[in-house]
């Protein structure tokens, strides 16, 4: 079995709510095996050979009949994973200010104008990169000012979820990246 990291997209924000330990034991009931969260805000961290577009599907549903709510499910594999961290366009400044640097990982791809347009919203050095399926954010003054963040929605954007550098890297060493 390999391992499979599991974001989900505004969880415990926003009224979305499924305590940590009820998502390890749904995890369990659906067949996933080792199921281990980080953090409270939509880590999960499962083995599984299944293929990750249909745990994505599979998830999303489960989660929905569970805890009675609609929450985006992004499934990534540790090769996957370990190609994100690799392709960051901004790994130095993230090595110096980890909780500065964003990955972005998007659902179904970015939104054609997306990385246009975040160009467009950034304010004091502000930077943002896309490789794949990721778009790379860099906040010199952090998230919460950003101009960015304030102003790109997901019809900007394309349905993704955010974790900054730190949870990204603590993700691949649960995955042995």
């Amino acid at each position: 079995m390999t391992h499979r990291i599991i974001l989900f997209r505004g969880m415990n924000t926003g009224g979305v709510r499924a305590p940590v330990g009820e998502q390890r034991a749904m995890a369990e009931a659906m067949g996933l095996k080792n199921p281990r969260t980080l953090l409270a805000s939509g880590n999960l961290v499962v083995e599984s050979d299944r293929d990750p577009a249909g745990l994505e599907t599979d998830i999303e549903h489960e989660m929905e009949r569970r805890f009675g709510v609609k929450v985006a499910a992004m499934v990534r594999t540790s090769e996957q994973w370990a190609e994100l961290i690799a392709a960051n366009p901004f790994s130095a400044e993230a090595a110096d200010q980890p909780s500065k640097m964003v990955a972005m990982v998007m659902k179904d791809g970015i939104k054609a104008g997306a990385l246009e347009a975040c160009r467009a919203l950034a304010e004091g050095g502000e930077a943002v990169e896309a490789v794949g399926d990721v778009l790379y954010f860099w906040f010199p003054n952090g998230q919460g000012e950003s101009g960015i963040f304030k102003k790109a929605t997901p019809k900007n954007l394309g349905m993704g979820t955010g974790r900054n550098w730190n949870t990204v890297l603590k993700l691949g060493q649960m995955v042995g990246v």
